[in-house]
């Protein structure tokens, strides 16, 4: 059997949470840990591997530069500039410095697996990687609006009493201010949100806080970590079980939905190889210029780094 490994470029909130949350459900057999900071990574590989003791299978937890790489099958970007996060795209000038000091150094030695990436802005970092890379664009991932559909869907399942996995709502567009529910497209068991509640529900004021939910955490204990921490888990996990789940996530568009060259969050399928198909929604005309809105925010941001 192959051994599945993959490695965390940036071990401070996020990533050492994600390496907790990949230990705590067995998805992988080796994590390899990256930082510039050698004590923080050793101490996180330390204190891993004591939870990895009380596993029944063998977790190894690694120390290695990012150009060690070749037998990486996901490697999981999650460094910083070190601001404040007052916005997403406040971060863009120092983390792209970043990537574009890494990326190419490992494809140079050999890097032949996925990106996952969830560093901010979202879009804007999955498009340089994906240029820098070479690779397929079935190939570089963003966490982009899952985490965000998944506040959505805890939210809506809060107002009416029902599972948010009950739930079929996307929130797609950018990771960031101009990302919006596609309520055309939004149901339980096929019965349209707005026939099911459509007098309690206010679904302007829910989009509303699902997008802020971020903000609002960072306000209260200033970083988020558990829940971006699952959304990358849960990534991984389906493109190591080969699910063909449905997730709202950063993709390459290359003439979806009218629009190429571009990173944005829309609904796709995983597989083993990374994105297998994207899922084209037909929106209404409202949604249509939301999303060219969008677009256009996320371009804005990757003529900056280009």
């Amino acid at each position: 059997m192959k051994l599945r490994k993959v490695m965390i470029i940036g071990v401070g909130n996020v990533g050492s949470t994600t390496a907790y949350t990949f230990v705590n459900r067995g998805i992988c057999e080796e994590i390899a840990l990256v930082d510039l900071n050698k004590d923080l990574a050793y101490g996180h590989a330390q204190d891993l591997l004591d939870a990895a003791a009380y596993r029944q299978n063998m977790i190894k937890v690694s120390l290695r530069e990012a150009s060690d790489c070749a037998d990486i099958d996901i490697a999981i970007i999650t460094v910083t500039s070190g601001l404040a996060q007052k916005s997403r795209a406040e971060e863009l000038a120092g983390t792209s410095k970043i990537v574009a000091s890494i990326v190419p150094n490992m494809m140079k030695n050999g890097f032949k697996g996925i990106f996952l990436i969830a560093t901010n802005p979202c879009d804007a970092i999955t498009y340089q990687v994906w240029k820098l890379s070479g690779l397929p664009r079935h190939r570089v991932i963003g966490t982009g609006v899952w985490l965000d559909t998944v506040r959505l869907r805890r939210l809506l399942g809060e107002q009416m009493d029902i599972g948010p996995q009950s739930i079929d709502a996307f929130i797609v567009g950018e990771h960031g201010d101009s990302q919006f529910p596609v309520w055309s497209h939004s149901s339980v068991y096929g019965i349209q949100l707005n026939q099911l509640d459509k007098n309690r529900l206010d679904f302007s004021e829910i989009g509303k806080v699902a997008k802020e939910k971020g903000f609002e955490i960072v306000r209260y204990k200033h970083c988020t970590e558990y829940g971006i921490s699952s959304t990358i888990t849960e990534i991984c996990q389906h493109i190591f079980t080969n699910s063909h789940r449905a997730l709202a996530l950063s993709c390459i568009l290359n003439g979806e939905y009218g629009y190429k060259d571009v990173a944005i969050g829309v609904p796709a399928i995983l597989d083993q190889h990374g994105i297998k198909k994207i899922i084209e929604l037909d929106f209404s005309d409202n949604e249509k210029q939301l999303f060219a809105n969008s677009i256009g925010i996320v371009k804005d941001y990757i003529e900056q780094i280009k």
